[in-house]
């Protein structure tokens, strides 16, 4: 995407922003963007907005919760961004995830991916089930193998409460097994978007 794709004509010399956390989901808020907040967004990768009170504002400057870019969508008209980014701490004034009242985690996917992430960091520790499976190769493949078993022999018995269940069971593990990978749900994502093209 360059500033070519954008019709900073149409609204006043400024197009909305709507800014979204590419891990989670989750949208943060929205803003507006000029020629010049766009310029500075590309040239730092870091978010930068235009607003009438603030003039030009890096995102975090002194807050320290900046937004680097992940990507850059307009949509079909040219007047609005998507911006899809990895924030560094909340996005709202009043100290929230998002100016949204929602879930920060978005839905339970990407909910769940967060969480095995949140394990990969050693947060919360509490929780050892998912760091061991991280650390042990051969647990998690095994683990892997015995949802599948599961989900299928529940799938064959037309049992459908356990086959949610052995399926909830499954995802957990596949998602674990490949984040030890390094393999993330939004590659995944982005294989499926590819297919129903």
């Amino acid at each position: 995407m360059t500033v070519d794709d954008l019709d900073f004509d149409k609204s006043g010399g400024m197009v909305t922003v709507v800014t979204q956390d590419a891990q989670t989901g989750a949208v943060l808020m929205v803003a507006h963007m000029d020629r010049e907040a766009f310029d500075k967004t590309i040239e730092t990768g870091e978010m930068h907005y235009r607003s009438r009170m603030r003039g030009l504002w890096h995102k975090g400057a002194s807050s320290g919760n900046i937004q680097r870019v992940i990507s850059l969508t307009t949509d079909c008209d040219g007047d609005a961004i998507l911006a899809r980014v990895t924030p560094a701490g909340p996005a709202c004034h009043n100290g929230t995830v998002s100016c949204f009242d929602q879930p920060a985690n978005g839905d339970a996917l990407t909910a769940l991916a967060a969480l095995i992430e949140s394990r990969v960091h050693g947060a919360e520790t509490g929780h050892g089930y998912t760091q061991r499976l991280l650390a042990d190769r051969n647990l998690r493949l095994k683990k892997l193998g015995e949802e599948t078993a599961e989900l299928v022999l529940a799938l064959a018995d037309d049992d459908n409460d356990r086959a949610a269940e052995e399926a909830a069971d499954l995802l957990y593990h596949m998602m674990v097994a490949l984040r030890a990978q390094s393999v993330t749900l939004d590659d995944v994502r982005r294989v499926l978007a590819s297919r129903a093209e």
